[in-house]
This record gives C-alpha cells, sequence and structure tokens, in this order.
C-alpha cells in the first residue's frame, strides 16, 4: 500500500512540471518588475487596455467582441483583477450575459469563461450571488440555442463555477444539477425534443454536475433521484467513448464515499416495520441497491485492466487503468489516493475524492492561470487549504495585486460557503468512509 501512495504522489508531482516552470517565471518577473521605475505605469496600461476591452464589448461586430473577451480572458489569467472589477462588475457581467443571448457559439463560449473568472475573481459574497441569480436563466436559456459541443461544454463550465462560488442554498446548487442533468437524461413529455448528446457533452455534464456534487450534504439527497443518476452512470462504464466511462467513474466515486448507497440502503431496511406490501418493497429496494453496486464493482474491475483498443490515446488508456484501479481500491479497502503538487515551492495535497475532482475541474477551468491563482486567490488557497510562501523584498509583499486583494472586503470568505470547506476537511480526517458504502448489506447476504 506505500508504494502504491508513493507512485501516486510522485505522479501527481509529474504532472505538476510545468505548473512548477510557471511558478518560478512568474516569481521571478515580479521580483524583477519590482526595481523597474515604469511598474505602476505598466499596470495603468494594462488597466486602460482592459477598460477597452470592454467598451469594445458593446461593438456591433460579433468578431470585435470575440477579440475583447479572449483579450479579457488572458488578463484575468495572468493577474487577479481585484480593481477593475471593483469598478466594472456590473457592466462586464451584463455585456456578457448579452453576448450569452446574442453571440455566436464562439461568444458565448468566451463570455461563459469570462463569467466564470469573474466569479473566481470575485469570491464568495454578494456579487458572487448576484451573478449566479443574474446568469442562471440565460445560461438555461442558451443550452437549447444549439447543440454545438464547444459552447455547451463551456456553459456547463460557467455553471458549474458560479454555483460553487455563489450558491448559499443546497438547493440553489441543486438546481444548477438538475439544469445540467437534463441535457443528457430529460424528462420526457409531450413539448420536449430530445437531442441524442455527444460524448463531449456528456462528459462535461457528467464532470460539472460530479463537481457540484462534492459540496453537497449526502443527508438531503433524495434516494429516488440519485439512485436513478448512479443507475445512469453505470450504464455510461460500458460506453465506447473512454472520457464519458472517466467521468462516469469520477462521479460514481464521490457518490460512494459520501456514502450514499449506504443511506439508500439504511432507508430501504428501516422502512421494513411497516405494512407487508412496504416491507416487500423495501426488500426490493436494498436488493436492487445491492445488485447495482455488485455490478458496479465489476465494471470498474474491467475497466482497471483493459486491454488496449477502441481507437484511443495509450496515455488515456493509462490514465484510465490508473483511475479505476483507484476506484477499486476504495471500494474494497476503503483507501483514498493521496496527490500532491508543488506551486511555488508549496505543496497541495488532496487526500479525497471530493478534493481531487474539484482540484482537476479548476486546473482545467483556469489551464495556465492556474498557478497565478493559487498563488494569490485567496478563495482557491481556502478551498485547498493551501498557503503558498510570499515572496518577500524589504519585508514587503511583491505583489501589489496580492496586497490589494487582502484589503478588499470582498475576500472575507462568507458564513455559508466556511462551512461547506470546514466539511471538506472533516471529510479528509475520515478517509475509509468508502468502507460505509462497501459493506452495506454485507451481513444479509
Amino acid at each position: 500500500m506505500g508504494k502504491r501512495k508513493t507512485q501516486r504522489n510522485n505522479a501527481a508531482m509529474l504532472d505538476s512540471d510545468d505548473d512548477n516552470s510557471s511558478v518560478s517565471s512568474s516569481s521571478t518577473m515580479r521580483s524583477a518588475g519590482m526595481s523597474v521605475s515604469g511598474t505602476e505605469e505598466v499596470e495603468l496600461n494594462k488597466d486602460s487596455l482592459l477598460d477597452e476591452a470592454v467598451d469594445n464589448l458593446y461593438e456591433k461586430r460579433g468578431s470585435t467582441r470575440e477579440k475583447a473577451l479572449a483579450s479579457i480572458i488572458e488578463a484575468f489569467n495572468s493577474n487577479l483583477q481585484h480593481e477593475f472589477v471593483e469598478k466594472k462588475f456590473a457592466t462586464l457581467l451584463h455585456r456578457c450575459l448579452n453576448s450569452i443571448k446574442k453571440g455566436s457559439s464562439k461568444e458565448i463560449s468566451l463570455a461563459s469563461h469570462t463569467i466564470g473568472l469573474l466569479a473566481l475573481t470575485i469570491g464568495p459574497g454578494d456579487k458572487a450571488r448576484e451573478i449566479l441569480e443574474e446568469s442562471i436563466t440565460p445560461v438555461s436559456q442558451a443550452f437549447k440555442s444549439g447543440y454545438e459541443s464547444s459552447k455547451i461544454a463551456s456553459l456547463l463550465e460557467c455553471l458549474a463555477i458560479i454555483s460553487f462560488v455563489g450558491g448559499i442554498e443546497p438547493e440553489e446548487t441543486e438546481k444548477s444539477m438538475q439544469i445540467m442533468w437534463q441535457l443528457v437524461h430529460p424528462k420526457l413529455g409531450s413539448n420536449v425534443i430530445t437531442v441524442k448528446p455527444s460524448a463531449v457533452v456528456i462528459t462535461a455534464v457528467v464532470s460539472a454536475w460530479s463537481f457540484l456534487l462534492t459540496t453537497m450534504d449526502r443527508w438531503s439527497l433524495s434516494p429516488k433521484l440519485w439512485l436513478e443518476s448512479i443507475t445512469y452512470l453505470s450504464s455510461l462504464l460500458d460506453k465506447d467513448d473512454r472520457s464519458v466511462r472517466i467521468a462516469a467513474g469520477e462521479a460514481l466515486e464521490v457518490i460512494f464515499e459520501m456514502g450514499s448507497l449506504e443511506k439508500f440502503a439504511t432507508e430501504a431496511e428501516g422502512s421494513n416495520n411497516g405494512s407487508v406490501s412496504e416491507g416487500n418493497k423495501s426488500k426490493e429496494g436494498l436488493l436492487h441497491i445491492q445488485g447495482l453496486r455488485a455490478k458496479i464493482l465489476n465494471q470498474v474491475r474491467d475497466l482497471s485492466v483493459e486491454a488496449g483498443g477502441k481507437g484511443s490515446a495509450k496515455k488515456d488508456l493509462n490514465y484510465q487503468r490508473s483511475l479505476f484501479k483507484d476506484v477499486l481500491e476504495f471500494l474494497e479497502d476503503g483507501y483514498c489516493p493521496e496527490t500532491s503538487m508543488k506551486i511555488g515551492g508549496e505543496s497541495l495535497q488532496t487526500s479525497t475524492w471530493s478534493q481531487l475532482i474539484q482540484l482537476n475541474f479548476f486546473r482545467r477551468f483556469l489551464g495556465g492561470g492556474f498557478t497565478k491563482h493559487m498563488q494569490e486567490n485567496e478563495f482557491l488557497q481556502d478551498v485547498f487549504g493551501f498557503t503558498p510562501k510570499r515572496n518577500l523584498v524589504g519585508g514587503e509583499h511583491v505583489s501589489n495585486n496580492l496586497k490589494r486583494m487582502y484589503k478588499s472586503p470582498n475576500s472575507v470568505i462568507n458564513k455559508a460557503r466556511t462551512q461547506h470547506l470546514n466539511k471538506q476537511r472533516m471529510l479528509s480526517e475520515r478517509k475509509n468512509i468508502g468502507h460505509f458504502a462497501v459493506n452495506v448489506g454485507d451481513e444479509d447476504s
């Protein structure tokens, strides 16, 4: 077991090599920038370029708006734009929402990503809540305006991020999850037109859905709803597309870590005290849960040793095998994979599936801006319990943006989100929670 842990840690460290190099170079640039007399002038110039980009979002030509959004995204990735956001928050949000309502697929994708970055830059609070409330209807309608995979994937990422940051009540997060779920599992009705989702869309839906699932309390879940989702995710493990299988495996692992199957089985057994017919139904429900668990265990075992083929790259195949070996270990032994990656000389570590899902989602969303945000974004640091090294020059912090961030009223994490983060930390101390899902009903079998 110790050997497996070492391999996982080493693999995570190797995966973060690109991040390490970007950390070193950006730190060097910041240090050098402090000794250049024109630093403040450069920052003012950047602000004016951002102002110009926002102004260009009013232009009639779509290509002009697309270029403006791309430049805003680049600026938000390279630096945390706290002062700019304080001045232009409402304007930027509503221009992006206008792009989502009226723009091309490319413009919708860029605007969606910008809104997600806006929420991450602001952090939890009234403005993040406003982003969620103002955006959820336009985003939901945009899902129906066309089925281009890249556009749908960007909208899903946006909805996931703004719900994660701005959602305070569980009902708000669950509403977003239901909107996502309808894309791949629609409720049939006379006025519903079903379009078979592509593998890219299925993967994006399941990834965004499981990302938000990591924030939910298992005891508030509806057994019928979640058993339906588990059954559907199990069916995805048999699909030809490897990215779909991987996304489904990650989502199921979050469900197992939460102990949801154990919860459903307990409820089924607890209802045996009712009438004979209710007792029979609960017994059937318990048998169904046990059978579903056994089926998934066999699927996971097969995927952990799958031979090559099906047209996927070897790297993807190796990742699938590694992932499902970890899932199998968790289901059988309750062991969560521990990962570690270096950011600016400090280790960012995960010890639960929920943390790993969140980390991977943020890394995909932020791309090259992930390192910068982990070093200076207080909200993300709080999510992962990460404390970066501070670069000091004469006792002062090097980054002016960092100074401004700590003074910003938005840097104070709201009570509801803090409660969620505390729950995540408690989860990391209970690595063997998987036993609950695995051992359900063993005494009766």
